[in-house]
């Protein structure tokens, strides 16, 4: 039995779930989300929550992963979801210009990336060497933050590279030569 999948995913004020066939559309505040979920589960609204249900012993594996994703979605257009990034580093930083993200982190060139649809980036206004990333959803947003962290990964001696705000990278001793 799925632990999750038991759970009914409550539906706030603001937002409209509507199933159709195999597909859930989703519509709140912030935007619109639809999901193509499997055949092998049941999708129903009920009032102000959505239940699924597995149709036979073989869908249980579906099931949890299905109420998790329409969980996130009813999340995401209600309130949305926000990852930040932190840079460390001599002369590394973000800089985000409209749909374009600049990255300089000791490379010889700058890097640029491309910001999804649906992503907003925006630089912190207290902090400067912080950056948000936030949209509606979920994936998206996750997706898009570990690319920009993949640009340059934090190193395990000086710490510098681009890391998840609060995330803690395990530092190395430097090396204390022949005695």
């Amino acid at each position: 039995m799925s632990r999750i999948g038991k759970v009914p995913v409550t539906i706030p004020e603001k937002v409209e779930v509507q199933v159709s066939g195999n597909t859930i559309n989703v519509k709140g505040e912030k935007g619109n989300l639809s999901f193509d979920f499997s055949s092998l589960v049941d999708v129903k609204v009920e009032e102000w929550t959505v239940v699924v249900k597995p149709k036979n012993e073989n869908s249980k594996a579906i099931w949890g992963t299905t109420r998790s994703v329409i969980s996130n979605m009813i999340e995401g257009v209600s309130t949305g979801f926000t990852k930040s990034l932190e840079i460390n580093g001599v002369g590394y930083k973000f800089e985000p210009q409209g749909q374009k993200l600049v990255l300089a982190v000791g490379f010889s060139h700058k890097v640029e990336m491309q910001v999804p649809a649906g992503l907003k980036v925006e630089a912190d206004a207290k902090e400067k060497n912080v950056i948000h990333v936030s949209g509606i959803d979920k994936q998206l947003v996750g997706q898009f933050a570990s690319k920009i962290k993949a640009q340059k990964k934090p190193e395990p001696y000086k710490g510098k590279g681009i890391r998840y705000q609060g995330e803690h990278v395990r530092r190395k001793a430097w090396k204390t030569g022949a005695k």
